[in-house]
């Protein structure tokens, strides 16, 4: 590209339209990486302060996204939860043709906690697991389910998605989830988990999963990082 130093059209804009360009062909390859702000300036032979403009536009368009000591990379693709559609977390990712990936971070069999009384009865198993999408956590979930999956190898079912492990042991599917959404700043835990600073804020999402006859059997908490996760809901909706 040959940059029109007569144009009306600033430099910057100009190498950020070029870059957006390259970015959509798929120049970078599958890293994402783009090249050093010293390789950019050799390259249009413009000064680092038009290159840094350059891509401080490409940042707040949300086309890239600095990454500290790392270097500046094409943003990763946002993520889309339908809230009108009943389907796993891990579901709705591979959906959208990514690729996820779920660590298992624990589970044992315990006493019900205070706040889930009435919802199970006795004892529920808890499980915590870290969800990932090209290669960088994305959510981490805590969920509670009913006592009949307490005999489940959760090494075995660590990338299977919790709604499929409910109807693989008890037969039954999961026929509705109530869902609550809210925020909250990351404390020393969920930093650690999610590779955030602390006190960075976070979406949390609340799910109640039921069986048909009415029976509770997961309450699950997502912690998720904002930047990548879009809450959706479609529909027409009828004004009163």
């Amino acid at each position: 590209m040959t940059l029109q130093r007569e144009s009306s059209t600033s430099l910057y804009e100009q190498i950020a339209q070029q870059l957006l360009q390259e970015i959509r062909q798929g120049a970078f390859g599958p890293t994402g990486k783009l090249p050093s702000e010293a390789e950019l300036v050799a390259r249009f032979a413009v000064s680092r302060v038009t290159i840094r403009l350059a891509l401080g536009k490409l940042g707040e368009d949300g086309v890239v996204e600095r990454k500290q000591g790392k270097g500046t990379y094409v943003a990763a693709q946002q993520v889309r939860h339908d809230l009108d559609a009943l389907r796993s977390f891990h579901e709705s990712l591979l959906l959208q043709g990514l690729k996820p990936g779920m660590r298992l971070l624990g589970h044992r069999l315990q006493a019900v906690p205070a706040e889930l009384e009435g919802l199970f009865d006795g004892q529920c198993v808890r499980v915590e697991r870290l969800h990932w999408v090209d290669d960088e956590p994305i959510a981490f979930a805590v969920s509670h389910l009913i006592g009949d999956l307490a005999e489940v190898d959760w090494q075995v079912m660590e990338s299977v998605p919790l709604y499929s492990v409910l109807e693989r042991v008890t037969g039954r599917p999961v026929a509705r989830a109530d869902m609550a959404i809210r925020a909250r700043e990351a404390d020393a835990s969920l930093a650690g988990h999610l590779g955030v600073k602390r006190g960075a804020a976070l979406l949390v999402m609340e799910r109640t999963s039921w069986f048909e006859d009415g029976t509770c059997c997961d309450r699950s908490t997502f912690f998720i990082r904002p930047e990548r996760y879009a809450f959706v809901l479609s529909g027409v909706f009828k004004s009163r």
